[in-house]
């Protein structure tokens, strides 16, 4: 059990550094994928259909608002 942490806490950490090279659009589409693939599974009754579909239409939604400097 105490494994798996460790390896979820590493794996976390190493995304986490990823991202700090990430230009802020990136950051936005990211961020619009995983708010979106969370809605689309909360909307879909958990379904891989809508997970990804969710996570899709967000990207985009991310990308265009990163595009228009919305976030940062």
């Amino acid at each position: 059990m105490k494994a798996k942490r460790n390896i979820a806490i590493g794996m976390m950490l190493l995304a986490l550094a990823g991202c700090a090279t990430m230009t802020p659009e990136e950051k936005c589409t990211a961020g619009g994928a995983a708010i979106g693939g969370l809605a689309g599974s909360v909307l879909s009754d958990q379904s891989g259909i809508g997970t990804v579909g969710g996570a899709a239409v967000g990207g985009v939604i991310g990308h265009d608002v990163g595009k228009r400097g919305g976030c940062r």
